[in-house]
């Protein structure tokens, strides 16, 4: 009788045993499933928000979202962010782009714009950098100095810009045209119209020296305005004049 008491509880224990490992089993298969499931579904999910920050003086967001427009956005984890941002890179205004995804369904796009220092030769701009670039001048707030020079001297251009228009600013005056020769001769116009012949060499002692003989020359002569200063003499300066009339007239 004990035999056979023990025999039944064995055998229905062996079978809740049983039971309770397929149930395990089963349990465990249904959350796979279904974290499956939810992960295949998060994975075909679409990018649904795409955010445009940085430093944007002249690119607008519209500009970024019609240049990834053609990309795939359907697939969250299938966007490819070097390819965004090869797309943003090749707007005029941009100087650097940063792209990120951000879980579940965002992109973001940082975009940083050229800085634009002065037209270079006409059809360029060029940047602090010294770099030339090209771009829709309609964008530009404000009026830029224009640089005129031999390919390749982009950087010396602005190099000198910005020490001799720092030591003319002392005299509230400015550069508003620069051009360098192909000989590396240098000819300034300022923003009151005169133009500056500097020469090869001594570009800093020149401006110098003009600045301390400037208010002097202005007082010469009454009914006329310094046209040209040539500073390329060691001990003096070339005048030319015209009439103050005529610039009168030309700019009525």
């Amino acid at each position: 009788m004990n035999t056979a008491t023990t025999q039944e509880k064995i055998h229905w224990g062996f079978w809740l045993g049983l039971v309770f490992f397929v149930c395990v089993v089963i349990s465990i298969l249904s959350v796979a499933w279904f974290v499956t499931k939810q992960v295949a579904a998060q994975e075909s999910a679409p990018v649904t928000s795409v955010v445009v920050t940085g430093e944007m003086p002249y690119t607008t967001r519209q500009d970024v979202l019609m240049a990834i427009d053609s990309l795939p956005m359907g697939n969250f984890f299938k966007v490819d962010v070097n390819q965004v941002q090869q797309k943003v890179s090749n707007l005029p205004w941009v100087y650097s782009v940063s792209v990120r995804k951000q879980w579940p369904d965002e992109l973001k796009v940082y975009v940083v714009d050229q800085k634009p220092i002065a037209h270079w030769n006409g059809e360029f701009f060029l940047n602090d950098q010294g770099m030339a670039f090209q771009a829709d001048e309609s964008r530009l707030r404000n009026g830029l100095p224009a640089f005129f020079g031999p390919e390749g001297t982009e950087q010396l251009a602005l190099e000198n810009y910005h020490s001799l228009n720092e030591l003319l600013s002392f005299d509230q005056l400015a550069i508003d045209e620069l051009v360098l020769s192909e000989r590396h001769s240098w000819l300034l116009t300022l923003n009151d119209g005169v133009k500056l012949n500097l020469g090869r060499e001594e570009r800093v002692e020149r401006i110098q020296r003009f600045m301390n003989i400037y208010p002097i020359i202005k007082t010469k002569q009454q009914d006329k305005q310094v046209d040209y200063i040539d500073l390329r003499y060691d001990t003096g300066v070339a005048v030319g004049w015209k009439a103050a009339k005529q610039e009168q007239k030309s700019l009525t």
